[in-house]
C-alpha cells in the first residue's frame, strides 16, 4: 500500500468526520418544512458552522479524489470509513463523554476490520471493464436502491427515515467515488477537454448535490448516532462493488482470503455501528424543539 494513498485517505477521513459533526450541529436546528427540499441547503448557507462543515467536507472529498487517482477504490474506501473515528473524537470534545468499553470496542473493530480487509484482499488495479451494459447495470442498481430507500424514508420520516436516507446517500457517494476515479483517469489521459466531453463529471456533481440534500435531511431529523453509521457503512460497500464490478479492481479470491475479507467487512460495519451509537455522538434536537428558521443570531 502506498504511503501517499494512506496519508491522503486518512486525511480525507479526518476532514469528512469533522465536517459531518459541524454540519449536524447546524442542520438539527433547521425547520422540518425543509425536509428533502433543496431549500434546506439555502437555509443552512446562512449558518457559519454549517459552511465550515461543508468546507471541511469539500476538502475531504478533494483529498479522497486524489487518493482515488493514486490507488484502487477497494483500498481507499475502507480507509475513508475511518471518518467515524474523527467524528467521535470531535463529538467527545464537545460532550466530554469518556470513550468507555463501547468506544474502544468500536475503535478496535473498525481499525482491525479495515486492516484485515486490506491485508487479506490485497486490492490492486486491473483493466477496467469496457462493457457499458455492466457499468450502467451496477450504477442503475445503486441509484435504484437509493431511490427506493428515499421513497420509504419520506413515509417514515421521523422514525426510520434518517437511517434510510443515510443509506441512500452512502450508496450515491459510493457511486460518486467510482465516477470521480473515472473522471480523474479521463483528465490524466486527455486533459480538461477530455474530461468535460464525458458524462462522468456531471454525474459526480449531480450525485454530490443529491447526496448532500439526503444527508442534511437525515441530520435535520435525527441524532448523528442514528444517521452517520448508516452513511459510513454504505459508502465503502457501494464503492467496493463499483471498483470490483467495472473499474477493474482485483481482490484475492481464494477461499481463505474471501473468508477474511468478509470478516473484515463485517468488523468494519460492527465497529461503525458501535461508534455511531456511542453516547458522545450528538443527540440532536427533538422535533418539538425545532426552531422555525435558521436566521443567524444577532450579536
Amino acid at each position: 500500500m502506498s504511503v501517499l494513498v494512506l496519508v491522503l485517505a486518512v486525511s480525507a477521513a479526518c476532514c469528512l468526520g469533522f465536517g459531518f459533526v459541524l454540519q449536524q450541529n447546524a442542520a438539527q436546528q433547521a425547520p422540518l418544512g425543509d425536509f428533502l427540499s433543496p431549500r434546506l441547503l439555502l437555509d443552512l448557507m446562512k449558518v457559519p458552522r454549517w459552511l465550515g462543515g461543508i468546507g471541511l467536507m469539500v476538502a475531504g472529498m478533494a483529498l479522497g479524489a486524489i487518493a482515488l487517482g493514486q490507488g484502487e477504490i477497494s483500498l481507499v474506501e475502507p480507509l475513508l470509513a475511518t471518518n467515524l473515528l474523527f467524528a467521535l473524537a470531535l463529538s467527545r470534545h464537545q460532550t466530554k463523554q469518556p470513550l468507555g468499553r463501547q468506544g474502544w470496542a468500536g475503535l478496535v473493530l473498525l481499525a482491525g476490520g479495515v486492516s484485515t480487509f486490506i491485508v487479506a484482499g490485497e486490492p490492486r488495479g486491473g483493466s477496467a471493464v469496457s462493457d457499458p451494459l455492466r457499468h450502467w447495470l451496477i450504477i442503475g442498481v445503486m441509484i435504484g436502491l437509493a431511490l427506493l430507500l428515499t421513497t420509504y424514508a419520506k413515509r417514515s420520516r421521523l422514525s426510520s427515515g434518517p437511517v434510510l436516507l443515510s443509506l441512500a446517500a452512502g450508496l450515491l457517494y459510493g457511486v460518486q467515488d467510482a465516477l470521480t476515479r473515472v473522471s480523474g483517469q479521463r483528465f490524466g489521459a486527455g486533459g480538461l477537454g477530455e474530461l468535460l466531453t464525458g458524462w462522468q463529471p456531471y454525474a459526480v456533481l449531480a450525485l454530490g448535490v443529491t447526496g448532500l440534500v439526503l444527508v442534511q435531511s437525515a441530520f435535520e431529523t435525527a441524532p448523528l448516532r442514528m444517521s452517520l453509521p448508516a452513511l459510513t457503512a454504505a459508502q465503502p460497500l457501494a464503492g467496493i462493488i463499483c471498483g470490483v464490478g467495472f473499474l477493474g479492481d482485483r481482490l484475492r479470491t481464494d477461499t481463505g482470503a474471501l473468508a477474511w475479507e468478509a470478516a473484515g467487512l463485517a468488523a468494519i460495519v460492527a465497529g461503525i455501528v458501535l461508534l455511531g451509537l456511542h453516547p458522545a455522538m450528538p443527540r440532536g434536537a427533538a422535533p418539538s424543539e425545532k426552531v422555525p428558521d435558521l436566521q443567524p443570531q444577532q450579536p
